[in-house]
């Protein structure tokens, strides 16, 4: 076997764990606290979803010391609870940030994780930035390595690969060594599951929260003497062969520290699974342009990547959970309310376009196609094709949100769930977070007033 020192997951780790704020560049930190906002913003959306009332109904019987805030929600509880339930909250719409190479939303398991440990323990805000963008670095790379396939085999890879991120973070934050930061991931790799078939339902967030805590749990484990395998990753029964049939390993390493993945991510501009927002740009067009009513259409036809077919073909959805990742339901809904908001992907908006009734859809694959563009044709029932194409669909890289955009999504999420707390100020200290001593304020202020 090699040296364990000339694996790239032991490359990856010294990385991390040798990572300087001053290593990263201001744009790169400035894109970590977009992500930041965006997060926050989801989470705060999120907080008060059912199935954020059974895991904490569930589970905070079994919690620590509680010392720890959960967004949106006066009551706290220990690390590994409110790392769990903010990552569900976070990632329970979908509206979450994208890394749009592996379909992971990376921020969730991180923030959560790094935001549990640095409450307790009173962490510097430009410490837990830098341990944001290892967490994030760490994370896609792993998605690099082991995509397309392994999100096409039915893996969850924002939990699958959530782990990871989270460990390293945690890591990051608490200044792992090398080699404790490879057995960190040795930790997290034992741990990374989640699956596809569980999206549209409550199980899925329970695989994003797992991801979240367990990553936090492999940090703190592997400092405190755990140790595992020396190639998790690499190794002939590593976590990639396992999980993916076309492995790249070179992008868990490749210009590692010139090249930041988080300079990737993206922001969502609807509550729906990533492919499905070109659709929604389209139907708001048609709505717009050719002021389409939904009892016109006759019938639809997408042109797409195959991942808007094989994630989005839903036309018999029954709940809101299900609807954010139908196609049938999105367009149905657009055109009878000309927006897509929260509230268009609830159990009443579901039970609004199945009474309507929702169009024919027939999907056309195109490999070709980037997953934030479409070419979609509505057939009218008195004849008409309407045709619009969406290069570029809003929240994409080509089409980013602003900043001001996703300080109105902080806004818009703390309005949906009822947060009583200071918006204004969450989102002033996300945008100064390295500038705080102690980045609790942070995640206090997000859990809002007693």
């Amino acid at each position: 076997m090699a040296n364990s020192s000339s694996l790239p997951e032991a490359e990856l780790a010294a990385f991390v764990a040798g990572l300087r704020i001053e290593d990263i560049p201001q744009p790169v930190l400035h894109q970590a606290k977009r992500s930041l906002v965006n997060i926050f913003a989801t989470a705060l959306g999120g907080c008060r979803q059912p199935a954020i009332e059974v895991a904490l109904t569930t589970l905070s019987p079994f919690s620590g010391p509680a010392n720890a805030s959960v967004v949106g929600r006066s009551q706290r509880g220990d690390a590994a609870l409110a790392a769990f339930v903010n990552a569900m909250s976070a990632n329970i719409f979908d509206f979450d940030d994208t890394h749009e190479a592996t379909i992971i939303h990376p921020a969730a398991t991180v923030f959560a994780s790094l935001f549990a440990h640095a409450e307790a323990a009173r962490a510097p805000g430009a410490a837990v930035l830098r341990a944001f963008v290892a967490g994030g670095e760490v994370e896609c790379r792993i998605g690099n390595a082991i995509s397309p396939s392994h999100y096409a085999r039915g893996w969850h890879i924002t939990s699958t690969c959530g782990v990871f991120g989270a460990a390293a973070a945690v890591g990051s934050l608490i200044r792992l060594s090398p080699h404790q930061m490879l057995h960190a991931f040795s930790a997290a790799a034992v741990q990374s599951s989640g699956l596809v078939e569980a999206l549209g339902t409550m199980a899925k967030s329970l695989s994003v929260g797992g991801a979240a805590r367990n990553g936090l749990l492999s940090a703190l484990l592997a400092k405190n003497g755990l140790t595992g395998p020396q190639a998790p990753l690499c190794g002939q029964h590593g976590l990639l062969r396992l999980h993916s049939d076309g492995v790249r390993v070179e992008a868990l390493t490749g210009r590692l520290g010139a090249l930041w993945e988080i300079g990737e991510n993206t922001y969502k501009p609807y509550p729906v699974g990533v492919v499905v927002n070109p659709v929604i740009d389209a139907c708001l067009q048609l709505r717009e342009r050719d002021r389409l009513s939904l009892a016109e259409v006759a019938s639809i036809e997408i042109s797409g990547h195959p991942l808007l077919r094989q994630r989005t073909d839903r036309p018999d959805i029954a709940t809101g959970r299900e609807g954010q990742v139908s196609a049938q339901h999105a367009i149905a809904i657009v055109l009878l309310r000309g927006r897509a908001g929260l509230e268009e992907f609830s159990d009443q908006a579901v039970a609004e376009t199945l009474a309507a009734g929702r169009p024919r859809v027939r999907f056309q694959d195109d490999p070709s196609r980037d997953i934030a563009s479409i070419a979609l044709t509505a057939r009218t029932r008195d004849g008409r094709e309407l045709a619009v194409t969406i290069p570029a669909a809003l929240g994409s890289r080509k089409q980013p949100l602003s900043d001001a955009q996703l300080e109105a999504k902080l806004f818009e999420g703390a309005r949906f769930s009822g947060f009583r707390g200071e918006v204004r100020r969450l989102a002033d200290a996300l945008w100064r977070l390295e500038e705080a001593e102690d980045a609790s304020q942070v995640i206090r202020l997000a859990a809002g007033p007693a």
